[in-house]
């Protein structure tokens, strides 16, 4: 199994270290606004999830209200135990700026973890510091990343706009499965193609109607997000439902 480089960040994060993170949007931060919530008032609930630093001093964290003044291994926690079964994997051969977008991507869809394939170190600052809260491992190549896959019995569907490639909201998508993603501008490696047509899947494609031949990893992880979100989440809802 790939390390899971997610646990320094949030044992870190416990303790108040590494880069602030507002959360709010762009304009509110320009503005100089607040985001989050300030003390909390006394008496403090009792309840051992919340932290009794933000309790004290606000939670000004890009988090969802429910989370408010929870301890980050108190969310990390309560979202394994819902987590979806797909994974989302990201090819990491030259400090790929997208990667930090794709992991905060899998945080709001709740993808089970993020695999960073290739280099160890992996630009942060799109993450919005969602990372301590997502499950995030490292591969160092290729073919350890099809072991891990193997091993799990998870089909890997690549995602790039190439000639060959299925249209995604055509083809089949398990419920388990990694979605993989190549690096910017040449998008899946040839060895990621290959490690496609091995899993026994072929390459999807997100249809685009202007000039630009492809959209970055970032966006692309999300349209690839919703449209799993779509056939499992949405149908399962539907299905209650009914």
């Amino acid at each position: 199994m790939g390390e899971d480089t997610s646990r320094r960040g949030r044992q870190a994060a416990g303790r108040g270290e590494g880069r602030k993170s507002g959360g709010g949007p762009p304009d509110a931060a320009a503005a100089g606004e607040e985001v989050g919530v300030g003390p909390h008032p006394l008496p403090w609930p009792d309840d051992p999830r919340l932290d009794p630093a933000l309790l004290a001093g606000g939670d000004r964290r890009n988090v969802v209200d429910r989370y408010r003044y929870w301890r980050v291994d108190a969310i990390v926690a309560d979202l394994d135990r819902s987590r979806h079964p797909f994974h989302v994997a990201i090819e990491n051969w030259e400090h790929d700026f997208n990667i930090g977008t794709v992991v905060r991507n899998a945080n709001a869809f709740l993808a089970r973890a993020v695999h960073i394939v290739g280099r160890r170190r992996w630009n942060r600052r799109g993450a919005m510091m969602t990372e301590v809260y997502q499950h995030v491992r490292h591969h160092p190549t290729l073919e350890a990343f099809a072991a891990w896959a193997e091993g799990e019995g998870l089909p890997v569907l690549g995602i790039d706009n190439l000639p060959s490639s299925q249209p995604i909201g055509r083809a089949e998508i398990p419920r388990a499965c990694v979605l993989l993603f190549g690096r910017e501008g040449p998008g899946l490696s040839a060895g990621a193609r290959a490690l496609c047509e091995r899993s026994g899947r072929a390459v999807l494609s997100i249809p685009q109607f202007g000039s630009t031949r492809s959209i970055n990893a970032g966006s692309a992880s999300a349209v690839a997000m919703v449209e799993w979100c779509r056939r499992w989440v949405a149908a399962a809802a539907g299905s209650t439902e009914r």
